[in-house]
Order: C-alpha cells, then structure tokens, then sequence
C-alpha cells in the first residue's frame, strides 16, 4: 500500500445545465499537471443538486458517464463524482468511481435530504460498497449520508479494517459549512480513517450560496489540506499510507470498537 494521491476540484456548478458543466470541467481537469490517482469533484456535477429528474436525469450510457470514462482514461486516474440516473423508471443520486480501464463501480446515495425533499422523488440506496484504488479502500459517501454515523462506521475484524478513507462528495451550502467541517473530522478520529471532503462553491438554481471548504483529514483528525472559503481551487494532496499504520498500529482503538449490523428498508 503506497501514499494515495487524490486531487480536489473545489469549483461552481452551472444549473441544469449538463453541457456547461462538462465543458467546465473538461478545462479544470486538463490544469491537472501531476501524477494523481484519485480525482474528486462535487456532488451532481453535472447539473448541481437539482431534483428535477425530467431535465437533469442520464442513464449509465449518457454523456455524463462516458464523459468521465473519457477523462479518466486520459489522466490514468480514478475519477469519482456523482449524477442523477434513472434506472427501471426510477432516478437515484450515484456516485460513480470511475477506472482508468473503463469500468466503474457506484454507490446510490442512502440519506435523502428531506428538506429539498429529495427523498420523495429519488430512490435510496442499500448497499455500502467499498472502492479499491491503488490497494486503499474507500468508502464513499454523498453530501447528507456524511451525518449519520452508523452508516458510515468502520470495522476491524481479524487485524483488519473495512475501509481506509472515507470520500465525501457534496452540494454543502455555507449556513451549515461549520457542521460539515466538524463532521469532517469526527468521521476521522471515530473511524481510524483518513477523510477527503469535496464540496462546491457557488449559488445554485435557488440562490443557496456553498463555500467549498474542501478538505483533506488525516486519521488523528488533523487537517492536511483545506480550501479557501469561496474560492475555486485545484489541489493535489497526497494521504501517507506509512501514517495511517503507524497510528492504527499504536493506538489500537479499532480492536475495541462494538460489533453490529445495519439493516436497511427494501
């Protein structure tokens, strides 16, 4: 396992407005120069967080998708992100982690936010997978899943742990930007893992102003990499694998953690 190299795309989204976005972000990943292995952009990138399906919705075959297979293939690094897709008549809110070789992995947001109601018109997801990039494993979540701690908990089992970094894409608007920094952290230090949050700047469709404050957190909850407030930023930061055993290995709070399961609504 060597030091993961994971680049953060802090940066405003265009309203519903696919082609823009792509466009957009076409330019910000051919600034990226260095070696990288992950590339993170923000929640619905391609549309900001809209809940309107009629206009925003892709299937796995639109362009959005086949967009990001282009462009990770180009810079040889995984690309996560997430999209409105409809499948069987239904739309969900999918992460899609993107391979170099073309093949992807998604995870389907859990948590629907019910004040934009989200929830009544999307599809929950059910299953917490866990991503492979150059021998870490991620566990990826998306903007609201980041409140709720059960779903996110790591475990240990026979000197192992279920994951080693926790990935947070999101449309986080600044009125709560001091609970999305502070969970941040407490996702670290409860679960023995490095973090990398992903948040957009900018006013979306309804006037709600986001202020990034994207951020790299090591497995102490220490702060590696934070995001001017507001402003766009493209930064590359490395996560030190020697770190993380190091601190797992001398403070050995995994092997005392409770055992349980989570059962969720089919």
């Amino acid at each position: 396992m060597q030091d993961l190299i994971v680049t953060f795309i802090q940066t405003t989204l265009f309203w519903e407005e696919v082609q823009e976005n792509l466009v957009h972000f076409d330019q910000l990943i051919s600034l990226i120069r260095e070696p990288t292995d992950l590339i993170l952009m923000p929640e619905t990138f391609n549309t900001g967080f809209s809940i309107n399906p009629a206009t925003c919705a892709e299937s796995m075959d639109g362009p959005s998708v086949a967009f990001l297979r282009a462009k990770a293939r180009e810079k040889d690094a995984v690309i996560m992100a997430t999209l409105l897709i409809i499948e069987h008549n239904r739309c969900c809110n999918r992460l899609v982690c993107m391979y170099p070789d073309g093949h992807f992995e998604t995870y389907d947001k859990r948590h629907l936010f019910r004040l934009s109601e989200e929830y009544k018109i999307f599809r929950e997801g059910h299953h917490r997978p866990i991503f492979d990039v150059k021998g870490w494993k991620i566990s990826p979540v998306i903007c609201y899943d980041l409140r709720f701690p059960v779903w996110n908990k790591n475990t240990w089992a026979d000197g192992k742990y279920a994951y080693d970094l926790m990935v947070c894409l999101a449309n986080w608007p600044a009125s709560r930007s001091h609970a999305w920094k502070i969970l941040l952290a407490a996702r670290a230090i409860e679960n023995q893992a490095c973090v990398a949050g992903l948040n957009r700047i900018g006013s979306d469709g309804h006037g709600t102003w986001h202020s990034g404050d994207s951020m790299a957190i090591d497995s102490r909850g220490n702060v590696v990499f934070a995001a001017e407030e507001g402003k766009e930023e493209l930064r590359t930061v490395a996560f030190s694998a020697a770190d993380l055993h190091l601190y797992r290995d001398s403070f050995t709070v995994g092997m005392d953690w409770d055992h349980f399961t989570i059962n969720t609504k089919q």
